[in-house]
């Protein structure tokens, strides 16, 4: 393959892993693969004297989705020239002042500020044109609402899940396959919620890194009404004084900018926050901005990632474990090795698809390293065998398992419909907090129970009490935990319908999933368990994937009797709906951009739903109205809804005609 083939590989290689990762928050390829593909694509790039369209080296990050408004960035966000060279960044510093600070490993947030009050927040996007996410930026948990400056003030920052916020949502995740990947991704997909409910539920953290404006509109201090700074670090103090909290950061000349770099170094590992690396900034602005900028890389700053420390060891085996949907996930054993301070010994190799493409076997000699210093991974194969058997038989059970394809990802999955992990895995998620909220059924527990007969479906919690004697000699039991327990299985009586829909294990489907289709039902279940997918697909917030699994789920007869055997059991506490004033009764609405009078579109949702009507994700030929702001604009919901006929009224002419 000569280099201009291969060139055209990379890229495709490339956008496609660029696309999953920052557009759909999933990862398909490793960062330590990607570094590898764009260094050799840089290479060839350098050696050929030819960039080809659509090469990443050119472009900045990737389009934004179409779900949220997209609103053009005042100032272009450009990313940053990299080395992991510690010598080239004295080299780079030379004789001037820089700031070193943290490269935080979340999702880059413009705000803007006036008259003291957040007006709006807008994700970096393609750099050029971002997602609003106002409403979500509001539920950051250190983020401050109303500041004392009161001019116009722009700044740039990561919003970020610690390590600790991140393991205790997947902590509550049952299905493997389900995890979040990393905070970042986790990260990515709370900002870009379309309900912030999901958003304030994952605690996201905001840091400021860079003010772009300070305008106070009056002149007074300032040149032209335009606050100046002739430092980074001023500039930094400036939004420590408002409320921010800003990125951790060290002043460096050449002559410490190593020890620094020793600093953050040793730091890492503990960090509560991910970090990919460190930026370093001429502190003078103005000389920096001298510099200019090259057709992606501000020349004013450069990034720094970690070298990763790689060890070489021998894969020992294959551990295979299986979930409560059936998924079996790879994860390696191998000779322990010393990475970053502690000793490793097993990484998760996630799906087929990824054991296909590193072509193990069992005696490979593999190399290893902690992506971000924290996860370990296997960076490469070099033996590649390609000799590891794909268990055709369930480790649980015994089942016959099988290898399916889903978003061009493969994965294993056991058939059995009874097996033992997954009923395990099952109940565990019905009595989790989330769920039935059952307290004193460990994972543990629940296993001698099932493994004892007590314990068949679900409905069979409820009647522990047929075991009292048999519990009470059970190791770790006695009168005090027996009681216990009981008093928790019969509180848990009382519950909610989204609560119970969760509990049922159906795939994708969690807690904010369920109140979402509840609430599009009025809570009638009879409605929910016989909706198409289509209908479902409408609901804002659920989507094809989503809808497929809970079709898929009510379509079995064994599960609709187990739902109605189950609410047998349970108190549902009933959601009334009034139905006094239902002027929009059979009326489907669908909204799109900024809203000015409510403050997100859940509140118009609620709103519209009060009033008889529906909100669908989607603008088809059973659409009353589309509600936007920009009524002229050229969005694809405008579009869409001139090509059907369907009417797009602006907010304000929504208010005038149905809310008096």
């Amino acid at each position: 393959m000569n280099s201009i083939d291969r060139m055209k590989e990379l890229i495709v290689i490339l956008q496609e892993a660029s696309k999953a990762y920052y557009a759909e928050d999933r990862e398909i390829i490793s960062n330590f693969e990607y570094d590898k593909l764009y260094d050799e694509l840089v290479k060839l790039e350098e050696e050929t004297g030819t960039t080809l369209a659509g090469s990443p080296t050119l472009t900045v990050g990737y389009e934004a989705v179409d779900e949220l408004p997209k609103e053009t960035h005042e100032s272009p966000m450009l990313s940053l020239d990299k080395t992991k060279d510690r010598e080239a960044l004295k080299e780079w510093l030379k004789e001037k002042e820089g700031i070193l600070s943290w490269k935080l490993d979340g999702l880059t947030v413009v705000l803007t500020y006036e008259n003291g009050k957040l007006l709006k927040a807008v994700t970096r996007g393609s750099g050029e044109v971002g997602e609003v996410v106002t409403n979500n930026a509001k539920t950051f948990v250190n983020l401050p609402l109303t500041i004392p400056y009161k001019g116009k003030l722009i700044l740039r920052g990561e919003a970020v899940i610690t390590y600790e916020d991140f393991k205790k949502i997947n902590d509550e995740i049952e299905d493997a396959q389900a995890k979040y990947k990393n905070p970042r991704n986790l990260c990515s997909g709370s900002v870009r919620q379309l309900n912030n409910e999901v958003t304030k539920n994952r605690r996201v953290r905001f840091f400021a890194f860079s003010l772009v404006k300070a305008d106070d509109g009056e002149g007074r201090n300032t040149e032209d009404g335009i606050q100046k700074f002739t430092t980074n670090e001023s500039e930094f103090e400036f939004l420590k004084s408002l409320g921010f909290e800003v990125v951790e950061y060290k002043k460096v000349i050449a002559e410490s900018i190593l020890d620094n770099i020793r600093y953050f170094e040793e730091k890492v590992a503990g960090y509560e926050v991910p970090s990919d690396g460190l930026v370093l900034i001429y502190d003078d602005i103005a000389y920096g901005k001298s510099l200019g900028r090259t057709a992606k890389f501000p020349r004013d700053a450069i990034a720094f990632k970690w070298a990763d420390e790689m060890r070489e060891t021998t894969l020992l085996e294959m551990e295979w474990s299986p979930s409560r949907t059936g998924l079996i996930n790879p994860v390696a054993i191998f000779e322990p090795v010393e990475l970053e301070g502690t000793t490793v010994s097993r990484a998760s190799v996630h799906n087929i698809s990824i054991v296909k493409g590193l072509k193990l076997g069992i005696g490979d000699t593999i190399t290893v390293y902690k992506a971000n210093m924290i996860i370990p991974q296997i960076a490469e194969n070099l033996t590649m065998s390609d000799s590891l058997e794909i268990p055709e038989c369930c480790p649980a059970c015994g089942g016959k398992t099988e290898v399916r394809q889903i978003n061009e990802v493969q994965s294993l999955y056991c058939t059995n419909a009874e097996c033992s992990a997954k009923k395990i895995k099952a109940f565990t998620l019905f009595v989790s907090r989330d769920a039935l909220n059952i307290e004193g059924l460990s994972e543990a527990t629940l296993e001698k129970f099932i493994a004892k007969g007590f314990l068949h479906d679900f409905t069979d919690i409820f009647h522990l009490d047929k075991y009292e004697d048999e519990i009470k000699a059970m190791e770790g039991f006695g009168e005090k935990s027996y009681k216990n327990l009981i008093e928790s299985v019969e509180n848990a009586r009382q519950t909610t319908l989204p609560k119970v829909i969760y509990s049922l294990g159906i795939a994708n489907i969690g807690l904010a999933n369920a109140k979402m289709i509840c609430k599009e039902y009025k809570y009638n279940l009879r409605d929910m368990v016989n909706a198409t997918v289509e209908e479902l697909s409408r609901i804002d917030g659920v989507g094809a994937v989503i809808a497929g699994t809970f079709y898929e789920y009510f379509k079995e007869e064994k599960h609709r009797q187990l739902v109605e055997t189950l609410l047998e059991e349970l108190h549902i506490a009933v959601e009334t709906v009034d139905e006094s004033n239902q002027i929009l009764a059979g009326k489907a609405f669908a909204i799109t951009g900024s809203l000015e009078h409510f403050e997100n579109r859940n509140q118009l949702k609620e709103k519209i739903e009060s009033l008889g009507g529906k909100v669908t994700g989607s603008v088809t030929g059973k659409t009353f109205a589309l509600i936007n702001n920009d009524a002229a604009s050229n969005s694809s919901k405008n579009k869409k809804a001139r090509e059907l006929g369907v009417e797009i009224m602006t907010e304000r002419e929504f208010l005038d005609k149905y809310v008096k």
